[in-house]
């Protein structure tokens, strides 16, 4: 069953941390190109002022944990990306997406 994952962070130029970070793992949020973890079915990011949320959809908690252990966290740490404010997980109740 996917899981939801919420992160928040709070930090000067929190958006700006942001696409360092989508830079360094070469995907582009704004287009959806790239190399994205095809565990990931969803991401979605929004900013207000120096905080960021972003909500991912993975297929499982343990995808998400390998995909943070083997390029995100490495990435977390060349971006110099504050530890997030808030870490949540949800069970996945629906989704729907326009294009």
């Amino acid at each position: 069953m996917a899981e939801v994952l919420v992160l928040e962070f709070t930090a000067p130029e929190a958006v700006e941390i942001y696409r360092s970070v989508n830079r360094l793992l070469g995907v582009d949020p704004s287009t959806g190109s790239g190399d994205w973890p095809p565990p990931m079915t969803s991401h979605v990011a929004g900013e207000s002022g120096d905080k960021l949320i972003v909500v991912e959809v993975w297929e499982s908690r343990a995808v998400q944990e390998e995909f943070m252990q083997s390029r995100l966290a490495p990435a977390f740490q060349e971006a110099n990306v504050p530890q997030p404010t808030r870490v949540e997980w949800f069970a996945h109740a629906g989704e729907m997406h326009r294009h």
